[in-house]
């Protein structure tokens, strides 16, 4: 700008790198960042931390970098002590989305204390698992595999699985941050109850404090306090009011 070199905009009184903006914006659009995909940003991350935590920090929002699984994502203060207001939003996952994930991160868990460098699966595998725990309440069988099948896409969007080949996908770290240890053995708790009982009980949803991808609203998803994976955050977005 003629007045200011350095601003990028009119009235611009940011202070940051316009790549550093970019990353801010990144954390706080959608629901995480990670180093495999976008080492550029990752880098930039890291490098620039301080500032850009300072300015999540201002908006209630604290920021989580886990270097050995290469993610960073945002979460939403709470506090007994003082007067938070909200900006991102609590939304569950879908009854589906859940067994899928529950079946995703076991396998995930057994292959990798087995050794395994990557763990997959195919889509029948997962399809045929999940489909068990559902009932004749739950609807036709074709109406099953749709949110099966959509449940899959989703997460494969969401960067916690990833196609390598047709029905053929890699199970990402991220699993274990959307549902960790103690989340994962009370959903299996919860199966195996259900497959015992003459009436199944309902499930709590599983869920995630989630922000979106490519919005221009900013949420969160939560669990209920009886099941909270750990990773914030994906629903269909709307816009902050």
């Amino acid at each position: 700008m003629e007045n200011d070199p350095d601003a990028l905009f009119a009235g611009d009184r940011g202070i940051l790198d316009a790549d550093v903006r970019r990353v801010l914006v990144r954390i706080l659009q959608r629901r995480f960042l990670l180093a495999e995909a976008s080492p550029t940003e990752w880098r930039l991350l890291l490098e620039h931390r301080q500032s850009i935590e300072s300015r999540l920090n201002d908006l209630f929002v604290r920021l989580v970098v886990d270097h050995a699984r290469g993610v960073a994502y945002k979460e939403q203060v709470r506090s007994d002590e003082v007067d938070v207001p909200i900006l991102l939003k609590d939304e569950a996952y879908s009854r589906a989305e859940t067994l899928v994930l529950v079946y995703l991160r076991t396998v995930f868990q057994r292959e990798t204390t087995a050794g395994t460098a990557s763990a997959r699966v195919d889509v029948e595998e997962v399809e045929q698992t999940v489909l068990t725990y559902f009932s004749e309440t739950d609807g036709t069988r074709a109406s099953q595999q749709r949110a099966v099948r959509t449940a899959i896409a989703r997460l494969d969007r969401e960067g916690i699985i990833e196609e390598e080949s047709e029905g053929r996908y890699r199970i990402g770290p991220l699993i274990e941050i959307v549902l960790d240890a103690a989340t994962l053995r009370e959903l299996q708790r919860w199966l195996e109850e259900q497959t015992t009982d003459a009436v199944p009980p309902t499930p709590g949803e599983a869920s995630t404090d989630r922000s979106p991808a490519d919005t221009e609203g900013v949420r969160e998803r939560r669990a209920p306090a009886s099941v909270s994976p750990v990773l914030p955050e994906t629903a269909e977005e709307e816009p902050l009011s």
